[in-house]
């Protein structure tokens, strides 16, 4: 899932516009949205190729869903009226797009121009701002809040200490770190 943006006040123009001038100049992506309208717009159906990415980008992944936000990359869309995102989620959730960014929140534009999407965390699927996409010149969509977007991220999955007194693999272990069954045996006077 790619989001790009259409530099576009959405104040005046129209998501049906915008998919329309997309698909004149061969670039139609599958989704137009006006986040402050919530007019959205399919031009693609999901199984087919949108034409945002580079080359063989647009057709990797079992779906490689693009959608074009009217907006700025200077002002991140998700600082304002999100009207139709649930729309959007749902529809991306009935084709298993993963709720989760995995290379973190997009840098702010103009730094985003030069990122340098990493291909290992391409391949884990998600949503990707197109300046996250190896390979991609894009700079879009801007400093966004991922968060806003996908949700917040998972409770942190710190692995627990072992409790004192608790097991652990050869015995219990005493307060002071030490296996207390191997050492009551190694000191017991009766050899088992």
């Amino acid at each position: 899932m790619v989001w790009f943006i259409w530099p576009t006040d959405p104040q005046r123009v129209s998501a049906k516009s915008v998919a329309q001038r997309l698909v004149q100049i061969s670039r139609p992506a599958h989704l137009v949205w006006n986040p402050v309208t919530g007019q959205i717009v399919q031009s693609l159906p999901p199984t087919r190729a949108a034409c945002g990415l580079p080359g063989a980008l647009n057709r990797q992944g079992r779906v490689c869903v693009q959608i074009r936000v009217l907006g700025s990359v200077e002002e991140p869309f998700t600082e304002s009226k999100m009207d139709g995102l649930d729309d959007i989620l749902s529809w991306l959730d009935s084709w298993a797009v993963p709720r989760r960014w995995p290379a973190g929140p997009p840098l702010p534009y103009p730094l985003s121009v030069a990122a340098q999407g990493s291909p290992r965390v391409w391949a884990r699927g998600g949503h990707f701002g197109a300046s996250q996409v190896p390979g991609a010149s894009e700079g879009d969509p801007g400093a966004i809040d991922v968060h806003r977007i996908v949700g917040e991220p998972p409770a942190s999955l710190d692995v627990p200490r072992p409790r004192e007194g608790g097991v652990n693999g050869a015995g219990r272990i005493g307060a002071d770190g030490r296996d207390v069954e191997r050492d009551r045996y190694q000191h017991s006077p009766i050899a088992p």
